[in-house]
């Protein structure tokens, strides 16, 4: 073996495979003067060529693997190739100023940009100028040599290495192809690692390292379970490694027969287990999971897998086709949670010191609240194919929950008058500002329904950033502090006659769930293809001992391994299972 990576076990399972570096190449142009006019003309003709190609392929591989609607993009950037006034005009730089091509290329995409710069807020325009800027990219890499990764040109199924996988990136991803994930950045509740988890697919995370270590082609055992890379592993390792792969098939195997199952404790209490999903390709895969519900539907990736800000019609096409497949079991829809870690790419970006703490969630919402509203009115009308339940995220005041109730109220009012249908709506929020959580007993008062956020109401008590590899050791899930906040919610919700779920990572964390079963929560929301192994743990579990359990927790222990030892010591059986 010649090196061991070491990371964040951030998504089980073992994979073995070579890796696929998914770093942008370095791209920078100068301009240089040409005295061969019709030689550089002919290598940007051949670029041209080369660009058109290669956006055809990736168009017809998305089309087949992740479908139509994601391939209609490429459709629009093989149109812009085609368009004579760019490329005339990127031709009459050369000639005219004796140039080389990717700066005449560079060139008029400055000027495109600034064009656009004023229509921010027309969706076709800021479509276009996006198209163009991912041509241009494409064009200019061609005419420098270089090439640009795309998970879409790979043939045989990878292990993608990269130093964060962003929001915007994540939505291309086919797991089809993706064996496992490796990256420098991000933790257990980063977004490279729940995609990877929703999507079943192991890896380890903030190695620090990875992109600086590993190179194309290198075969790597990814281990997502203990959270380290082998770089290089012999025979024998490998063969350990497919063992393991096979047996964890097995396991799922095993598994699916408590598909259709009710989520039942021993002592027979009942609670929801549902789904978090963040696009339509996990549609099917919450479908096949068992899953009782949609506990959390990520609306921001409907922007972030877009050129344009969703339209209205666009936005009722996708709910109400969630909510027809689902029904009639409930679908919660968050409103859009952007900022922070998830810009949006077409708007301009805020440059805030502090994201995580700036304009972001409910907070963009209602200061734009054209976009708000135009989402508002396609859930209300998606609402009469299905149960719809929705989410207002990030709400740290009762001004902000009644601020957000009143512009639903108001958007329900005016499709009411024009009769349109509309189904029954429960309206809640989630509990993720330790200001909501200690205030939960006056929140439960105003919404049907309160769903706890664990991993931003984690990194707000703790103020440690889930990113940040230098406070990843404050990131404690099972913190006494954490505990009493969660413990805090649910008792005011029950008193409230409301019911309680949680639909951060957490809650499919297999230490924290006998606390959370033994504090009464009622609904479980997690990755898909956490579902069935939370069933098979909860349905070994009593309920009504595991109370006592964590009363403990919450009013005697003082650190997070003082947690994890009294759940280990309380069940260990089913943990080791």
């Amino acid at each position: 073996m010649k090196a061991m990576l070491r990371g964040i076990a951030a998504s089980d399972g073992v994979a073995c495979g070579r890796v696929y570096r998914l770093d942008e190449p370095n791209l920078h142009v100068s301009q240089q003067a040409i005295t061969d006019l019709d030689y550089e003309l002919n290598r940007f003709h051949q670029a041209l060529e080369a660009t058109v190609s290669e956006i055809e392929t990736i168009k017809t591989r998305v089309n087949k693997n992740l479908g139509a609607d994601r391939a209609q993009v490429f459709i629009a950037q093989m149109a812009m190739l085609k368009d004579q006034d760019l490329i005339g005009n990127i031709e009459q730089h050369i000639r005219k100023r004796h140039i080389n091509a990717e700066f005449a290329v560079q060139l008029v995409s400055t000027t495109v940009k600034d064009e656009l710069a004023e229509f921010v807020d027309n969706p076709y325009l800021q479509e276009r100028l996006t198209n163009w800027q991912a041509v241009a990219k494409r064009l200019t890499a061609h005419l420098l040599g270089v090439t640009l990764p795309n998970l879409a040109l790979v043939q045989d199924p990878v292990i993608v290495v990269t130093h964060d996988l962003i929001a915007s990136a994540a939505v291309a991803v086919n797991p089809k192809q993706v064996l496992g994930f490796v990256t420098d950045a991000g933790g257990r509740t980063s977004h490279s690692s729940i995609l990877a988890r929703s999507l079943n697919i192991p890896a380890v995370v903030g190695t620090q390292a990875a992109t600086h270590e590993l190179t194309n082609g290198e075969l790597v055992v990814v281990n997502g379970t203990q959270g380290n890379v082998m770089v290089a592993p012999t025979a024998d390792e490998i063969a350990v490694a497919r063992r393991t792969m096979a047996q964890r098939v097995k396991n799922q195997q095993r598994l699916e027969k408590l598909t259709h199952y009710e989520t039942v404790s021993k002592d027979g209490v009942g609670v929801t287990l549902a789904a978090n999903m963040g696009t339509m390709t996990d549609l099917p895969r919450v479908l096949a999971s068992g899953a009782e519900s949609i506990g959390l539907f990520r609306t921001e990736f409907l922007y972030l897998d877009a050129q344009h800000l969703p339209t209205e019609d666009e936005q009722f096409a996708i709910y109400r086709q969630v909510l027809k497949q689902l029904r009639p079991r409930p679908v919660v829809i968050r409103t859009l949670d952007v900022g922070g870690d998830k810009p949006l790419p077409y708007r301009p970006s805020q440059n805030e010191a502090n994201p995580f703490m700036g304009a972001r969630a409910i907070r963009q919402s209602l200061a734009h609240q054209q976009v708000f509203r135009s989402q508002l009115r396609a859930l209300i009308r998606a609402s009469a194919f299905g149960n719809l339940k929705i989410m207002f995220p990030m709400i740290a005041t009762l001004d902000e929950l009644r601020q957000a109730k009143a512009i639903y109220d108001d958007e329900r009012s005016k499709l009411t008058a024009k009769r349109v249908p509309m189904g029954k709506i429960a309206v809640g929020m989630m509990v993720e500002v330790p200001a909501a959580a200690l205030l939960a007993d006056r929140f439960a008062n105003e919404v049907d329904f309160m769903s706890i956020g664990t991993n931003d109401l984690i990194g707000y008590t703790l103020a440690a950033d889930r990113t940040n590899q230098n406070v990843a050791y404050l990131y404690q899930p099972y913190h006494p502090a954490v505990l009493r906040l969660i413990d805090r919610v649910i008792s005011a919700g029950h008193a409230a006659g409301i019911p309680v779920a949680m639909c951060g990572e957490m809650a499919g964390d297999p230490i924290a769930l006998p606390l959370l079963l033994g504090m009464g929560l009622d609904e479980f929301s997690m990755a898909p293809g956490s579902i069935l192994k939370a069933r098979q743990v909860i349905r070994q579990l009593d309920a009504h001992e595991l109370a006592s359990l964590a009363e403990t927790t919450v009013n005697s222990a003082s650190t997070s391994q003082e947690v994890v030892t009294m759940v280990q010591a309380a069940v260990p059986d089913v943990l080791n299972g």
